[in-house]
């Protein structure tokens, strides 16, 4: 920490990024001293984008989401590129990406970082808006990966970005008018009908029409034909359970919307995935040319499971299921949805594409989304979790042999 706290109130120091100082967060290591170093930095040199953009991280990390922001956005006008050379470079030339990043919070990008650590991938981060110039002139790169996420928010930019990299003279990964097919309800939309695949249809409403849905007014059939409550539901945007209810019956949406003030909102009918113990069971994997992966497998007695709040670390049953899930995962989960996973891939058209699902009682895969963001790491504790980096490095692997195909164009 020391060595990184020199860093951080170094003047014009290189990009500390992400990786780093996530790694530091996630094993709850104090974050104020760096971030206090990299705010009296930038106060001292206001033209220091690398100090924004690290302060912006942190100011994330502490959960202070509107401020990071607002510096991250001071960040990119000051400066839209930035440079992490590779960490492990070998003896050869390397690879060099391109990767064109978003405002917005970590899960609003590709976390590519995580992706290429402790390998010969040098990365330039070129971030673009809707409304701000596009550069003219990049830096020479092998790969073009496009990093930004879908939202609502960002469906301008993608919309941008398609035409930017039309004719690109490099190979692109990651289309942008695939990426924008992501949301919940374009990927409901692109995966309906494919055999094996369980997705209930979702449905975007507003305010309004969920509070005729609570009265009654608004039949369920008009917005979800054929469905029925249970429901699920929550605001457009959200991520990680945030206001994410499951509503038993039409009145339970009173309350709901008493609570929450989110003007626009998702619904599906629910889907009681339970195994015949009683628990719930939750994979996210990842598909790499179309090669799934898995990098965790969580098991709660709660429906809406996510790994942090799972119990893993205070279950060693919990933990030997999810080894045993990891070691076997070619030969039992892959197996049973390799059809239903080479259809998505065609689908969905994404070199990298992340998936969280489960498996339905009936055996079949049901997806809860797919995206290019989802977070996948190795910083598990090593003690507790001696499977897990094995299985990561296999998709990290797996990562750079894609980009080096990419880049042959094979």
């Amino acid at each position: 920490m020391n060595e990184l706290l020199h860093h951080a109130a170094t003047p014009y120091a290189p990009l500390i990024g992400v990786a780093p100082l996530m790694r530091r967060a996630f094993l709850q290591e104090d974050l104020a001293p760096l971030g206090e170093a990299l705010l009296a930095r930038a106060q001292a040199h206001p033209d220091d984008a690398h100090a924004y953009l690290d302060f912006s991280t942190v100011l994330q990390l502490k959960g202070e989401r509107e401020m990071a922001l607002a510096v991250q956005a001071q960040a990119i006008e000051l400066q839209q590129l930035y440079a992490l050379p590779a960490q492990a470079p070998q003896s050869g030339p390397g690879m060099r990406v391109l990767v064109l990043m978003g405002p917005g919070d970590l899960m609003s990008n590709t976390p590519i970082e995580f992706l290429v650590e402790q390998s010969d991938v040098a990365l330039d981060l070129l971030y673009v808006t809707a409304d701000g110039p596009l550069p003219e002139e990049v830096p020479d790169h092998d790969v073009l990966l496009v990093g930004v996420a879908e939202s609502d928010a960002n469906q301008p930019l993608l919309a941008l970005l398609a035409q930017f990299v039309a004719d690109w003279p490099r190979p692109v990964v990651n289309l942008p008018q695939h990426i924008a097919h992501t949301s919940r309800d374009g990927l409901c939309e692109k995966l309906r009908d494919v055999p094996g695949v369980a997705m209930p249809r979702t449905a975007r409403v507003s305010r309004a029409q969920l509070a005729a849905l609570a009265s009654g007014e608004l039949p369920l059939d008009a917005v979800l034909p054929g469905d029925a409550f249970p429901l699920i539901v929550r605001p457009l945007g959200s991520h990680a359970g945030h206001d994410l209810e499951k509503m038993e019956q039409a009145g339970d949406l009173h309350a709901y919307l008493q609570a929450v003030d989110a003007q626009r909102f998702y619904i599906a009918r629910f889907v009681d995935y339970r195994g015949d113990d009683g628990q719930f069971r939750k994979y996210r994997i990842v598909l790499v040319d179309g090669v799934p992966y898995i990098c965790h497998f969580a098991v709660s007695s709660h429906w809406m499971i996510h790994y942090l709040n799972a119990g893993m670390d205070a279950s060693a049953a919990k933990r030997a299921e999810e080894a045993h899930c990891m070691a076997h995962f070619d030969e039992g989960f892959a197996r049973r949805h390799a059809a239903a996973l080479r259809a998505i891939d065609a689908r969905m058209g994404m070199p990298y594409l992340g998936i969280d699902c489960a498996e339905t009682r009936d055996g079949e895969l049901l997806v809860f989304e797919a995206d290019n963001a989802m977070i996948v790491h190795a910083m598990d504790a090593q003690a507790l979790y001696p499977y897990k980096r094995p299985a990561m490095q296999k998709v990290f692997t797996a990562f750079r042999a894609m980009l080096a195909r990419a880049a042959a164009g094979s």
